[in-house]
């Protein structure tokens, strides 16, 4: 059992270097994770360029959508999670207090007290193994987890977290009924992921938007349910909604789209009066111009959406465990952590040929 782990380190705006830290000593309250996979989110291209996230925190260990098997386990960590070591499990990126007002009803995302987060916290926070692109994660007693069958092949097994966020935007918080039209602005993995929970959901029609460089993840969409593309960048979004609806407009829908400001105007405009418009699409701070009048006289309910819960992450790999879809389709790239730039920079479209939809890297691949 080796004594050090090594873990890929952001130093600064486009800067990772591999490093060892000590491996933890585990008590009778948390645990580590043998870190099968991490998958790598937008988010993370965004905080790799510098954009967002990276000045707020010093060097930290990204990854914060980490599934592994529980390599050591304490006794009272064990029975307070109902897992044991060789379970296979996938970590959320909020470690709350679990005793506060907001966690005891329900509300832990909004727990005022949470500290730590995998792939967010600093590595001066002992034990600093906090991130998924490590070969070993550290559990803290606070950690939320959910198990996932061993069975499931690990590439589909680390999508729980865009599924994830696609149940969360479309089912929950866009309440997505039967028949409903759902427009989902942007075609990256979690605008795939909203497509997948909202034909589960039941939607009726459901169209996507993306650019003329993402026609492959158009035709995955398709492929899992959506009935209509939309290449934002030579067509009118707003009206190829209304000439696919006949006028009558989205029911629900969904902003995915990074950094982008005219989106947002788009959701407002293709929503039917009274509709939902989920706002998920992080904008790294840019301040991006909001037409209220058009929230007001079309009676829009306005969702601010803000990770993913452990509902959602519970619904979405039973979907996963299901097989009901074919979520393999949706991995195109493997990556080992030595490689851990290249992922980031595949993810973006930085590499040359490369056409990625889910990058993963496997820490101990």
């Amino acid at each position: 059992m080796a004594d050090t782990v090594r873990a890929a380190v952001q130093t600064g705006p486009r800067s990772i270097e591999i490093r060892e830290f000590p491996r933890p000593r585990i008590g009778p309250d948390d645990g580590l994770l043998r870190v099968e996979a991490n998958g790598i989110c937008g988010s993370d291209v965004e905080t790799f360029r510098g954009h967002m996230g990276y000045r707020e925190r010093g060097p930290f260990i990204p990854g914060h959508e980490p599934l592994g098997v529980i390599e050591e386990l304490g006794e009272r960590a064990a029975e307070r999670w109902g897992v044991r070591p060789g379970d296979r499990v996938a970590l959320e990126v909020i470690v709350p207090c679990r005793s506060c007002q907001h966690c005891l009803t329900g509300r832990y995302q909004s727990c005022p007290n949470r500290k730590y987060g995998h792939g967010v916290t600093p590595i001066d926070v002992e034990p600093a193994l906090w991130g998924g692109l490590a070969e070993y994660l550290y559990i803290s007693p606070g950690s939320v987890l959910h198990r996932i069958d061993l069975a499931v092949p690990v590439e589909v097994a680390a999508m729980f977290n865009p599924l994830g966020a696609g149940v969360r935007w479309a089912a929950q918080l866009g309440g997505v009924r039967l028949g409903d039209t759902v427009l989902v602005l942007g075609s990256g993995q979690r605008g795939i992921a909203s497509v997948i929970a909202a034909r589960a959901a039941g939607a009726g029609t459901i169209i996507i938007t993306g650019l003329e460089s993402d026609r492959h993840k158009l035709d995955l969409a398709r492929e899992f349910g959506a009935d209509h593309t939309v290449f934002a960048d030579s067509e009118n979004t707003v009206e190829r909604v209304q000439e696919i609806t006949g006028g009558a407009m989205a029911d629900v829908v969904l902003e995915l789209t990074p950094m982008a400001a005219a989106p947002v105007t788009d959701a407002l405009l293709s929503a039917r009066h009274g509709g939902r418009v989920v706002l998920a699409g992080l904008k790294g701070g840019k301040e991006i111009p909001l037409r209220t009048d058009l929230i007001i006289n079309r009676a829009l309910q306005v969702f601010g959406a803000f990770g993913v819960d452990a509902t959602a992450n519970e619904q979405a790999i039973a979907i996963i465990e299901s097989g009901r879809f074919p979520l393999e389709k949706l991995h195109t790239h493997t990556f080992g952590l030595d490689d851990t730039v290249k992922a980031i920079e595949t993810l973006a479209g930085e590499i040359p040929g490369e056409q990625a939809v889910h990058v993963s890297v496997h820490p101990n691949f």
